[in-house]
């Protein structure tokens, strides 16, 4: 669809924490495990491909 934002995901470090975030606008929250901050940008994806009612939160819309 072309109205859609396109979804590429990072992940940036600040001090002991590491944050996923998407170009689309969409941001995690900061995890002190690499790992998980890349899990939560696997999973937004993920999301964003099926095209799933949520707000970024992980909460469905209401």
């Amino acid at each position: 669809m072309p109205d859609r934002a396109p979804h590429a995901t990072s992940t940036t470090e600040r001090g002991a924490f590491c944050t996923a975030r998407c170009d689309c606008g969409w941001r995690g929250p900061a995890r002190r495990a690499r790992s998980q901050a890349r899990t939560d940008a696997e999973r937004h994806l993920a999301e964003a491909g099926s095209g799933s009612d949520r707000n970024g939160s992980g909460r469905p819309l209401e």
